[in-house]
């Protein structure tokens, strides 16, 4: 998987090791279309990429299907950086397509994952701010297979690299393009990153109490969190 990149300056938009200043290299939309191989028989996972401008309330033209796991404010766009996208396509032996991983925004120049939770990103008009992470399902394994990818153990192997990619909810609408730069705005310090966040919630959960940390942590890891705390207390 690829190199770590630090994360930008607060204010200045943020430049990988080749020099490039992060980017949009894609903006992604689906809509629900029945996929068999789907867990609940229809799927919005297969994105197109969108050229021009797009107008963002929600992301126009992006629709969720199972909408007890995705969507939502804390969830409205999915970002996944194309670095990370070359080194699954090393891995698979196949070329990985922006948007193919079910991302609304893929990403160029900054380390996504090594994002704190809580940080700010201004993308063309739009302020974003991440929230959550994307946990794999059976639905993205059985999308890889669909797509002739080499899905064994797909879920074991997404969750053993820890790089899974940030949701983020809208703080203020606009339009975003392909090209526009990411610029990270505001980051709360808190060391806890989107990668820290997933392994407390997926594969270490000894990682569980950094996650209070975050102010305005989603509801739900809150809950996951402060469960954990408390089963320690019963020991």
């Amino acid at each position: 998987m690829p190199p770590v990149r630090g994360a930008s300056v607060a204010g200045e938009a943020d430049e990988g090791e080749d020099g490039v200043v992060a980017h949009l290299v894609s903006v992604n939309v689906g809509t629900p279309r029945e996929a068999p191989w789907a867990t609940i028989g229809r799927s919005s996972i297969d994105k197109t990429s969108v050229a021009g401008p797009v107008p963002v309330r929600r992301l126009e033209g992006d629709e969720v299907s199972s909408t007890r796991h995705h969507g939502g404010p804390d969830k409205a766009v999915y970002a996944f950086a194309q670095e990370d996208l070359d080194a699954w396509g090393v891995e698979l032996g196949l070329k990985v397509a922006p948007g193919q991983f079910g991302e609304n925004l893929s990403t160029h120049g900054i380390d996504v994952n090594e994002a704190e939770v809580g940080s700010r990103w201004q993308v063309g008009e739009v302020l974003w701010e991440i929230t959550s992470v994307r946990t794999p399902c059976h639905t993205f394994q059985a999308w890889q297979g669909h797509c002739g990818h080499d899905a064994g153990a797909w879920v074991k192997r997404f969750a053993a690299v820890a790089r899974p990619g940030p949701y983020l909810r809208l703080l203020q609408e606009g339009r975003l393009q392909v090209g526009d730069e990411i610029t990270v705005v505001h980051d709360p310090g808190h060391g806890v990153t989107v990668s820290t966040m997933f392994k407390a919630l997926v594969t270490d959960r000894t990682l569980l109490p950094a996650l209070l940390a975050v102010p305005d942590l989603v509801p739900e890891a809150r809950a996951t969190a402060k469960g954990y705390v408390r089963s320690l207390g019963r020991r």
